[in-house]
C-alpha cells in the first residue's frame, strides 16, 4: 500500500515541520476548516476532509498516498452499486501535472484504481479523461 510509509499519527503540520498561526478571526469557514485539520493527526481524517485537503493542494505528499489506498479499498464496493460519483476521487484526479510527475507511482495507481469503476458520471468521467491524457506517458 501507498500509505505504508505514512506516519498516520502525525498531523501534516508536523509532518511538514510548519505551523500555521490561527487563522485571521474573519477568515472564512474553508480557511478556518484547513487550519484545523491540517492539526489533527492523519489517521482522525476521513475521505471528506482528505477531500478538502487535498482540493486545497494541502500535505499532498502524506495525504495523497492515504487517498489513493482508500480509493483503491472502497473502489469494488462501490463498483458493485453500479455508479461511483465521489468527491474525493475527483480531487485526486484534477491535482495538477507536478505531482503526478514527481510521483509516477501515484499516477498508476490511481488509473488502475478508475479502471475498475464502471458508470461513471460524465463530469467524473471528463475528469478521468482530462487525468488520463495529462499523464499518459506515465501510464
Amino acid at each position: 500500500m501507498l500509505s505504508d510509509v505514512v506516519d498516520k499519527k502525525k498531523p501534516i503540520e508536523e509532518l511538514e515541520g510548519d505551523r500555521w498561526p490561527d487563522p485571521p478571526p474573519d477568515s472564512t469557514n474553508l480557511v478556518r476548516t484547513v487550519h484545523a485539520l491540517r492539526r489533527r493527526p492523519i489517521k482522525d481524517l476521513n475521505a471528506h476532509d482528505l477531500r478538502r485537503l487535498i482540493g486545497q493542494d494541502i500535505g499532498l505528499q502524506w495525504l495523497m498516498p492515504v487517498a489513493l489506498d482508500f480509493l483503491r479499498e472502497t473502489a469494488p464496493r462501490e463498483s458493485t452499486t453500479g455508479w461511483y460519483d465521489d468527491d474525493l476521487l475527483t480531487a485526486a484526479l484534477t491535482r495538477k501535472a507536478s505531482l503526478w510527475r514527481s510521483r509516477p507511482e501515484f499516477a498508476r495507481h490511481l488509473d488502475e484504481t478508475v479502471r475498475t469503476l464502471t458508470d461513471l458520471s460524465p463530469y467524473v468521467q471528463r475528469e478521468v479523461e482530462n487525468f488520463r491524457s495529462l499523464v499518459s506517458d506515465l501510464l
